[in-house]
């Protein structure tokens, strides 16, 4: 399309509409590799990934093949989508602005969404991204600035984008940070009271170990055998060789395992193992109603609670109905709540307490309304059971998460980038003065601060004053993914004056913001990676494979070239490139090893691309605690595991108070609120075919999963026939908050009242206006955004109500992956 302009910003420049466009998305840019790279026809290069290390064969600059590495015996099938997230039509080719915000000075009112954006030069790019940095702190100070960030990123710890993006904006000023994640905030935020630490992220007993010592191990809401083909580094996916040995176990009956779950998971489905099945949300009744048997039958170890903990005697008067609500929690009052009948219930609680029980818990029940509750009551589930601190007994967060519960080397990794200001360089702007308002906000607050500047809210035993943000800096990051109720973020989003999104392809982060930068994929540059993110297993080159396409940059160039606007680009480098900073950290790394671990010289390294730090050792979590828990306290307020919680307890809290407890839902399916109006309940876990968002871009694996090129949505058979609705079918998802379009994949897999949507589903609006269809099938179209409680404030994705129907008429065609519309300036 073409606009006639009166007037525009000075010196952006007219392009024809065949530069617009540009080459062909498989050629490099200039159609050159750099000789420089000295990559020969038919070279084979190594690298790493969030999906694992693999090996690529590249001839003519471009990548022909790629293949496992073999030092990975259990590959990931998602290795299929690496060509596809470096060549697919959703690459950010150019710098690119939004032309309603161009022209926001002429009188155009803003309609973020809208998807058009003019093609602009680097330099104009960057001069208009420091003109607003400049404008923001002048006008609003670090409050009107929000650059806190959460997500994935792309692996490698040099080019890790969040670092680049605080080390140069720091420079310029200060900003508005977040805290949290959207993964486990709920959990990292509740177990420092119980258990002193976040123990979503550490390390836990070694597979082999629950191997030979468990008798019992409870799969609770928790499918590692999908989740564990993704790492936050590479990972070495040895955890499979677990898997299969506990698949021959069950078969043996040398070890019972059971998944508590309303649906069949993966990990059921190839263990062959036993499923329990239990109501969306209402774990904690479950688990009252076996705390409550423990308790009535004397099968709790009362040595361990008299030793190791604190707070028993107060949580076991709520359970017998003695306080609070005065409601005894047996097993009858659980099976109302919880749908497992009275007798299971008991049944259950007698099994886990006959034999060493390993309970794993997964990370979807604290993405919740309530999600502290779940993870506290699991516990002192554990803590009944005595088995804490045991070689395959007592309660694990993480078994499902980055390989952990693989040996452990004791190996230093390399370091990254460093995100602060260097001593002795002094940012531009040095205002610190943020009004009153919190310079740090829970992560998943931050469209509810965008929305309701200067409203105060409770975290975690402090108060937060919203601030007022203005500008938004996304750095490799997709919150549009990752944040609930996508209506709500439009709205939101008018509050914003201008929100600038670096990354390599057009998610919706980036179609909703105003001026954005394009990134290059980790395969088009240099870096250095750590293999196995908790066994240390090895250190990988992580070699570049083509160069960057188009006129994407690093990261590293595309801040260093920010900083030249403001006169500290040497000081942001350390005036040092890519390469000498990989050999740097790599020589580093060499260093703290030395004496322990010998590494080859940086030369010998990068030619052979990895190098291993042999076979590791295993590890019991909290065994130092229970051998001596007055030389090993545990890092709550006591040292002890706590039970009751007299610190939350004096936040006087609605939702979150001195023991766990049991909440209603503002949604919950099975005769809960709302259901009535929207009877279904929607899961939106963790997807099996890619990393949340990440590789939903890639055409050809996309292919083996679409169902008439949308999301899946897993149905019941009988809720199926119901509808009229059959596998193939397209079905329009919706509820108050918004609609979807998904293609329906009809499984006895999934219980009657369920239906499950897995996030990460790239987001393609039918337009910019309020209450859209989505063309793909992003759950969080529906998703309710609302925090967890006042103490941890996260997200609760998980609490969602639905009706589904079968879609009628003519679908509107899938869009979330075309990128922008261009616009050609006269």
């Amino acid at each position: 399309m073409s606009i006639t302009r009166r007037t525009f910003l000075k010196g952006l420049f007219t392009t024809s509409a065949s530069a617009v466009i540009g080459p062909s998305l498989l050629a490099p840019l200039a159609n050159a590799q750099s000789a420089t790279d000295e990559i020969v026809n038919g070279a084979w290069r190594t690298t790493g990934s969030h999906w694992g290390a693999f090996r690529a064969r590249v001839g003519g600059g471009e990548v022909i093949e790629v293949v496992p590495f073999s030092h990975d015996k259990h590959p990931t099938h998602m290795l299929e989508g690496i060509k596809g997230l470096i060549y697919n039509p959703s690459r950010v080719r150019y710098p690119m602005v939004r032309l309603d915000w161009l022209k926001r000075n002429e009188g155009w009112q803003t309609t973020r969404g809208d998807n058009r954006f003019v093609r602009v030069t680097w330099e104009q790019a960057l001069d208009l991204f420091y003109s607003e940095l400049e404008r923001v702190q002048k006008t609003y100070g670090p409050s009107g600035l929000l650059a806190g960030q959460t997500g994935w990123r792309q692996t490698g710890q040099f080019h890790s984008c969040t670092t680049h993006m605080q080390r140069a904006l720091a420079m310029h000023g200060t900003f508005v940070k977040k805290i949290g994640d959207y993964s486990t905030g709920a959990g990292q935020t509740i177990m420092p009271y119980v258990l002193g630490s976040t123990e979503v992220y550490a390390q836990q007993t070694s597979w082999s170990l629950v191997l030979e010592h468990a008798e019992q191990i409870i799969f609770w809401a928790n499918d590692p055998v999908k989740n564990a083909q993704v790492g936050w580094q590479c990972p070495t996916h040895d955890v499979y060789g677990n898997f299969e040995q506990l698949k021959d176990k069950i078969a043996e009956k040398k070890i019972r395992v059971i998944s508590v779950d309303p649906v069949v998971t993966k990990t059921q489905n190839y263990l062959n193992c036993e499923h329990q099945y239990i109501n969306p949300q209402t774990d904690v009744p479950f688990m009252l109603g076996i705390a409550h048997t423990l308790y009535k039958e004397d099968l709790y170890d009362k040595e361990f609670i008299k030793v190791y903990c604190l707070g028993f005697e107060g949580f076991v008067d709520y359970v017998m109905g003695k306080t609070k609500d005065k409601v005894e929690k047996t097993p009858e009052w659980a099976e109302a709540l919880c749908g497992i009948p009275a007798d299971k219930i008991r049944d259950f609680a007698r099994m886990m307490a006959s034999k060493r029980t390993q309970i794993m818990f997964g990370w979807c029940i604290q993405r919740q309304q309530h999600g502290e509750q779940p993870y506290w009551m699991g516990a002192v589930i554990a803590s009944m059971l005595g088995g804490i601190g045991l070689p395959g007994g007592g309660i694990s967060y993480a078994h499902h998460y980055s390989g952990i519960g693989e040996p452990v080397t004791g190996a230093a990794g390399p370091g990254g980038f460093p995100r602060n200001v260097d001593a002795g360089v002094t940012p531009i702007h040095t205002n610190v003065d943020f009004k009153g308002y919190s310079s740090t906000i829970p992560v998943a607050r931050w469209i509810e601060a965008i929305e309701e500047p200067g409203k105060e809210i409770n975290y975690n035993g402090n108060k937060v004053k919203l601030p007022p943000i203005k500008m938004v800096v996304i750095s490799g990051n997709n919150p549009w993914h990752h944040h609930q109720d996508h209506n709500r973020m439009k709205k939101a989003y008018y509050n914003i004056e201008t929100a600038v999104t670096i990354d390599f392809a057009w998610t919706a982060t980036c179609r909703f913001s105003d001026i954005v930068l394009p990134a290059c994929t980790q395969f088009e540059r240099n870096d250095i990676d750590l293999y196995g993110a908790y066994s240390a297993t090895g250190v990988l080159a992580m070699h570049k494979l083509v160069d960057p396409l188009f006129q994407s940059r690093t990261d590293f160039e595309i801040f260093k070239g920010l900083t030249e606007h403001f006169g500290l680009d040497k000081e942001y480098s350390r005036d040092m490139t890519e390469m000498q900073w990989v050999k740097k950290l790599y020589d580093e790394c060499a260093a703290a090893n030395k004496g322990k671990f010998e590494m080859p010289d940086f030369a010998t390294f990068w030619k052979d691309g990895y190098v291993s730090f042999g076979e590791g050792s295993t590890f019991v979590r909290h065994q130092a605690f229970r051998r001596d828990p007055e030389l090993n306290p545990l890092g709550t307020p006591s040292g002890f595991i706590e039970i009751s919680s007299k610190k939350i307890g004096s936040y006087n809290y609605p939702h979150c108070q001195e023991h766990p407890m049991w909440f209603e839902k503002a949604e919950r399916s099975h005769g809960g609120p709302g259901s009535k109006a929207h009877p279904f309940w929607l899961q939106s876990c963790h997807p099996n075919s890619r990393l949340h968002s990440q590789m939903c871009e890639s055409p050809a694996l996309r292919a083996t999963y679409a169902v008439q090129g949308r999301e899946p949505a897993y149905i019941n058979p009988v809720d199926a026939k119901a509808k009229g609705i059959k596998t193939g079918d397209l079905i329009r998802v919706y509820n108050d908050r918004g609609q979807l379009i998904a293609g329906a994949v009809v499984s006895n897999d999934f219980p009657q009242g369920v239906i499950r949507i897995q996030e990460g589903a790239w987001y393609g609006p039918t337009g910019s206006e309020i209450g859209a269809i989505d063309t793909y099938g992003d759950p969080n179209t529906v998703t309710l955004d609302i925090g967890t409680s006042e103490l941890a404030q996260a997200c609760s994705a998980y609490t969602c109500l639905v009706d589904y129907e079968k879609f009628k008429g003519k679908a509107p065609a899938v869009n979330s992956f075309d990128g922008p519309t261009y616009v050609k300036i006269n």
